[in-house]
């Protein structure tokens, strides 16, 4: 297997909602929601930097296409981490998620690693962490 992910699908639970969220709240470009002419094919996508597909699929059609039962979200599994260039821009992300409905889980903070970050769920709880890291390059 080759070091490389090139699409992270979010399961959601209301796929209007999470697109208003993630389009018109944070303002990631995206063409709408496509593919509705299939059966189980509704899905959205945001194309980011790097050539990473954020994509927004139902959680019922996940399970059915995975193969695997549908079982209630949860939002300690893993993080989708935002980093940003500086402690400002943390707080100005923070305030724009929660503006567009995001649950603040951790306001903004300087962290014990030497950076800043904060942490938000949006709608369906998926848990994002936005950080500035004073040793990386945005």
């Amino acid at each position: 297997m080759k070091p490389s992910i090139k699409v992270i699908t979010l399961g959601v639970d209301d796929l209007d909602r999470s697109l208003t969220f993630y389009r018109d709240g944070l303002g990631l470009p995206t063409e709408g929601i496509v593919g509705t002419e299939f059966e189980d094919g509704a899905v959205v996508f945001f194309h980011l930097d790097g050539g990473l597909v954020l994509a927004l699929y139902p959680r019922p059609a996940l399970a059915r296409g995975a193969g695997v039962p549908l079982v209630p979200a949860s939002a300690g599994g893993f993080t989708l981490a935002h980093n940003v260039g500086s402690p400002e821009e943390v707080d100005e992300v923070m305030r724009q998620a929660e503006k567009a409905g995001a649950h603040v889980t951790k306001a903004a903070e300087k962290a014990f690693w030497g950076g800043y970050c904060g942490y938000f769920q949006d709608p369906d709880g998926h848990l994002w962490e936005v950080a500035w890291n004073p040793d990386w390059e945005e």
